[in-house]
């Protein structure tokens, strides 16, 4: 293992031996832990399926002709489990009461269209005092800590103060004062905020100025004005608050929605199932208490497998190893799975389709959870797009693999499907962190009996004729290729364990638990000590000599592309896991993958458009994987990439992108 400094060490073999042998590491023969809610005691398939209308719009400003929305976030109460109110965030037209809904109704934009919204942070309660958070934020991360602007905090305790928010449109090529850059939230405009709060992020006011300057519409306090201009190909693109350090807590608590961008060449006007037969599915992992509450873990010892209070491990702020203050995060858990299955915001709910084709629109917004999708009739998969469009040609699949934040077009055709037959989406991907391979094979699937059911499908008569076309023959628009021969920039994706808590561990490298069943932190210089992790998850380059060079968010920006030309990233994932890793303002082009051995393997036939999401896979814990794509930007700029897994972005898995003139 390298060492990087006097702090962090690349997390390897070892470690990840000794630390993945918590909640991730098991065989479950029980639903996956979570909370005091049994997902088993959930009743399945009661609930049809909620079909999300189009945000509404709303009256435009003076002078501004595209499609304009005032959108707020808000808390409210949704039955998300049956007969049980969930208390849930969610965005809705501040014109429209109704329409506030986790998740959130689609924006319908029109390409070359542009889009304007008003974004408000309206997490307040009636009387005007701020709302607290519904889930616990880890005070001691680098985060959009209120009490001083985007810092790393020493507070282990609960915040318990006003919430930051920053929405960001996730595959949007737009400019950096509109994509919801982690520093630039806001809180809400409330009547209680401490003096010596920061309102807003550090790069709030540089925004504010520029759009207001380039749109003339004012950021009043508590809101931000961003505009789409939807120049790009007709696509599924999707928003949720992206504010630093803290999204994976936001998001689960329900603000997201699904963004449609139709028209224009690359999209298709015949041919395809539309109206009723066209369906969003936004499918989540939740996890609940008995009374609704959401489910969120508030301590480390959940990722370690242990009960809360089991784990005696010196937190940060805390210094009594060796001398030297812990690094490790308190509240922070690396991954988290959720026991149950939420589609567009009903634990496994049903939907009637005719004997005929659909088209389905499907959305991964879980924190870390890889979906393998199949259907339990072995049904096919006809997927016809991705995160930027249309393919080239349609891919027929038995499964369908979806990383967290890839968006999936497909057809399924229920003509031939028994009428009153009942065919189940399952899932069949793990419980645990995704490395690749095959279910049953390399990793166990899901629980068959919660988190490996999806939805249910319920076959009915048809109510008229099916005009669309076999899948096989549809003509799917052109696709203009990256061109121009690319700058090829190498980056390392790392995982990284503590230089100031060891733990004991036996011949095997498992942790070993006193007498109390605690695990608990000893000197590094004793025998069998080892050391704890992972403690962040990082994003980095590579050295002359080929070895990764991980870097903090706070680091000076090295990825620093040139504006107009072309560029291949090379990542190289150190770690025992597969990441869905996200470029902001760009679609780009998957060229291939090579593993361990140096086989190369080409693009996937459902990667053969556009992506923005890319699942980069792991080597063998020494010699890495290699995921090589090709990007073009054009905007001038700050932006990010990061790891998707909320999880990760949180605690240090995401770099600054800032794009420059030649």
């Amino acid at each position: 293992m390298k060492q990087t400094d006097s702090k962090r060490t690349v997390f390897g073999v070892m470690a990840a031996a000794i630390l993945f042998t918590g909640i991730q590491g098991t065989t479950y023969s029980a639903p996956v832990p979570g909370g005091t809610l049994n997902p088993l005691k959930i009743p399945k398939y009661v609930r049809p399926l909620t079909i999300l209308p189009p945000m509404p719009k709303s009256a435009n400003p003076q002078g501004f002709t595209g499609d304009y929305y005032e959108i707020a976030v808000r808390q409210f109460h949704q039955e998300v489990v049956p007969n049980l109110s969930t208390t849930v965030w969610g965005y809705g037209s501040i014109t429209h009461h109704r329409s506030f809904s986790y998740p959130a109704y689609p924006i319908e934009a029109t390409a070359n269209k542009p889009v304007r919204v008003k974004w408000i942070n309206d997490l307040k309660q009636v009387n005007g005092k701020f709302l607290p958070h519904l889930l616990h934020i880890d005070q001691t991360l680098h985060w959009a800590n209120p009490a001083s602007a985007d810092t790393m905090g020493e507070d282990p305790t609960r915040y318990t103060g006003p919430v930051p928010m920053v929405p960001h449109l996730h595959g949007a090529h737009v400019t950096q004062d509109s994509d919801g850059y982690p520093e630039a939230w806001f809180l809400p405009n409330a009547t209680n905020i401490p003096v010596s709060f920061a309102k807003v992020g550090t790069k709030y006011e540089q925004f504010k100025n520029e759009a207001q300057t380039a749109y003339g519409q004012t950021w009043g306090p508590g809101t931000s004005v961003y505009q789409y201009p939807n120049d790009q190909r007709a696509a599924a693109l999707w928003y949720h608050d992206h504010s630093l350090g803290m999204t994976r807590v936001n998001v689960y608590a329900g603000p997201a929605g699904f963004y449609f961008i139709r028209g224009g060449t690359s999209d298709l006007t015949s041919g395809l199932p539309k109206g009723a037969y066209e369906i969003p599915l936004l499918i989540q992992d939740r996890s609940f208490n008995k009374d609704g509450s959401l489910f969120y873990p508030n301590n480390r010892a959940f990722f370690e497998g242990l009960a809360k209070g089991k784990l005696k491990i010196p937190f940060t702020p805390d210094t009594t190893i060796d001398g030297e203050q812990s690094t490790v995060a308190p509240a922070w858990n690396p991954e988290f799975f959720g026991n149950t299955m939420v589609v567009n915001g009903k634990t496994w709910p049903y939907l009637n389709v005719e004997k005929r084709r659909y088209r389905f629109r499907i959305l991964n917004g879980s924190d870390t959870r890889f979906l393998i999708l199949k259907m339990s009739n072995s049904q096919k998969f006809w997927v016809i797009g991705n995160d930027g469009g249309f393919l080239p040609t349609p891919a027929k699949v038995d499964t369908l693999l979806v990383a967290p934040a890839e968006r999936f077009d497909v057809i399924v055709d229920f003509s031939n499907a028994p009428l009153k037959s009942k065919i189940t989406l399952k899932n069949i991907g793990p419980d645990s962190p995704f490395s690749g391979g095959s279910p049953g094979v390399d990793f166990d699937s899901a629980d068959p009996d919660t988190t490996g059911q999806v939805m249910q499908f319920r076959v009915v008569a048809s109510k008229g004729t099916d005009h669309s076309q076999h899948p096989a023959k549809v003509q799917l628009p052109a696709i203009s290729r990256i061109t121009g021969t690319p700058v090829v920039r190498h980056l390392s994706l790392n995982e990284m364990e503590s230089s100031t808590v060891y733990i004991p561990v036996d011949a095997t490298g498992a942790p070993v638990l006193n007498n109390l069943g605690e695990l608990v932190a000893i000197s590094r210089n004793d025998a069998n000590a080892a050391p704890f992790g992972p403690e962040t998850a990082e994003l980095g380059s590579m050295d002359a000599s080929g070895t990764p060079v991980p870097s903090l968010w706070m680091d000076p920006i090295s990825t620093q592309p040139t504006i107009g030309q072309t560029e291949e990233w090379v990542l190289y994932n150190y770690t025992e896991d597969a990441h869905p890793i996200h470029l902001h303002q760009v679609q780009f082009e998957v060229i291939e993958r090579i593993d361990v051995a140096g086989a190369k393997t080409p693009a996937q036939p459902w990667e053969t458009g556009f992506k923005d999401t890319i699942i980069a896979y792991p080597g063998d814990g020494v010699t890495p994987g290699i995921t090589r794509v090709k990007a073009k930007f054009d905007i001038i700029g700050l932006f990010a990439w990061h790891c998707h897994i909320l999880s990760h972005e949180d605690n240090e898995m995401m770099l600054p992108i800032q794009t420059v003139s030649p």
